[in-house]
């Protein structure tokens, strides 16, 4: 066997025309692991994936992942803006409307009184 480098990348194409040429008969595993100095586990795996469909182009995936990325800078965004409004929900005081048949509470304490007009004491 041939020295070669650490480690080589293989295109989608590549990868699909090997499997398809093993899968129709054309060329042998073992022809196919001498000829391109592939290990038999490599090619076992790619016939696995290319078998249950998860072999795909690669352009194809680098796209999908672009469209994640953008889905997740919105919704990251979305989240921003959301926690700042509940940050300033958080912050601003609530008034809370009493209608003047209500007893005062513990909390807001008494009502204030109002004086009469015309009244002197």
């Amino acid at each position: 066997m041939s020295k070669r480098g650490p480690y080589r990348r293989h295109t989608a194409a590549f990868k699909l025309q090997l499997c398809a040429d093993i899968r129709s008969g054309t060329i042998t595993r073992s022809e196919a692991r001498r000829q391109h100095s592939l290990s038999a586990n490599l090619i076992q795996l790619w016939l696995l994936q290319f078998d249950r469909g998860e072999m795909y182009d690669e352009e194809g995936s680098a796209e999908t992942l672009v469209q994640y990325e953008a889905k997740i800078a919105a919704l990251e965004r979305k989240v921003g803006q959301l926690t700042m409004e509940l940050d300033l929900l958080k912050k601003t005081p609530r008034l809370k409307v009493v209608s003047s048949s209500e007893t005062s509470s513990i909390v807001s304490g008494p009502k204030p009184t109002v004086p009469s007009v015309g009244v002197v004491k």
